[in-house]
Formats: C-alpha cells, structure tokens, sequence
C-alpha cells in the first residue's frame, strides 16, 4: 500500500514538473503562476506547494530535469563512439543526433530563460551547466581518450578535444537561434550538414593519420 502512494506522489511531481515546463518556456518566469501550473497539471494549489516549496524551487526543477533529459540522451548515442561503430561513422550519427537535441525549440527558450534569470538565481545556471553541458563535455573526452588508446584519434588533451568538437557544432547554429529568437529556424538537413561538416573538420585535426600500405 505504501509503494503505491509513492508512487501515485511521484507521478504527481512528474506532472507538476511538465506542467511547469509548458508554462514557463510559453509565458517566461515571470509570467508564470503557481496556480498556474496546478491547473495544467490537474492538481490542487496546495498538493504545487506540497512538492514544492515556492516558484523559484519548481523552476530549478524544471531546469534539472531538462539538463537530465539532453544529458540522457547524449549517454544513450555515446555508443555509438565504440571502436566498431567509429569506424563506421558513428561520431558523425553522434554529432547530428546532438545537433538536433540541443536545438529543439523548447529547449531553447529554456536557455534563454536560464540566461535571462541568471544574475537573480546564479545557481540554477550553475545547476544548469554542471548537470547539462559539463557533464557531456566529461563523457565525449572520456569516450575520445578511449578512442585515442585503440589509435583512432590523437587527442593528447581529450577535454580540450571535446571542447573543440562541441564548439565548433554550436557555435554558429546556437547563437543565431539565441539572439534572433529562432524565427526562422535551420532546417534539419541544414543542422545535418553542418553537423557533418564539423566532424570532417574535427577529423582532419584529430584524426588518426592513415598507416602506410605494406
């Protein structure tokens, strides 16, 4: 009997937190109430309040659980960064299936909101960044550090490798979704191909020279 209302509290919370999100990325911070969110999430006020204890805390929720979801996804297309699935072209389908992660459109106004609230609520950038961005950071110079030990790459410092790679993939595309407000969005073979484009680069630099033929 316990586990199920748990269970039933987690759903709750699950559905506060995407009620919460549909606000706040469509109305902003500010914009957005409590009352709100309970009745987009089919709750009482008090059961929002239950969970969480103000505004300010349901927002660093929200904040977490989208850098989880980008974070999860990245982990989940790291494999394709074995030696087999490198070799066939794996951190090309890595790169276009990152491209296409961090620049849905949700998830944009989510960072622009991040951005805007930054100075008032620092640690939930911070929160942001640690969770989200540094820690895909850590996995791909992992992961390239493990591709540099089977001679697939030459990546003597794989973080700064890793920067690189992740840089010159959104650079460009990101900002000019950021500053323009992303009227008029790349397209998917325009995301595409400049996801190949950088690899290609990225190869050229850190690619591991090709063994002469016997």
């Amino acid at each position: 009997m316990k586990v199920g209302v748990e269970t039933r509290s987690a759903r709750k919370e699950r559905d506060i937190v995407h009620a919460a999100t549909v606000a706040f990325v469509s109305q902003g911070y500010d914009g957005t109430s409590m009352e709100e969110i309970a009745t987009k999430a089919g709750v009482s006020k008090q059961t929002v309040y239950k969970h969480f204890v103000d505004k300010e805390t349901l927002f660093g929720e929200v904040i977490r659980a989208s850098a989880a979801q980008a974070t999860d996804a990245f982990d989940a297309v790291a494999a394709l960064l074995t030696e087999a699935e490198f070799k066939t072209g794996g951190l090309r389908k890595v790169a276009r299936r990152f491209m296409t992660t961090l620049m849905d459109e949700d998830r944009l106004k989510l960072r622009r909101l991040i951005i805007a609230n930054a100075d008032r609520m620092p640690q939930l950038g911070r929160d942001w960044y640690e969770k989200g961005f540094e820690r895909m950071l850590t996995s791909m110079a992992t992961c390239f550090q493990q591709l540099t030990a089977r001679r697939l790459l030459r990546t003597p410092d794989p973080y700064l490798a890793a920067s690189h790679f992740f840089g010159m993939l959104l650079w460009i595309p990101m900002n000019e979704a950021m500053f323009t407000g992303n009227k008029t969005p790349r397209s998917q073979a325009e995301l595409e191909r400049h996801a190949d484009a950088t690899v290609e680069t990225f190869l050229v630099a850190y690619g591991e020279l090709a063994k002469p033929s016997a």
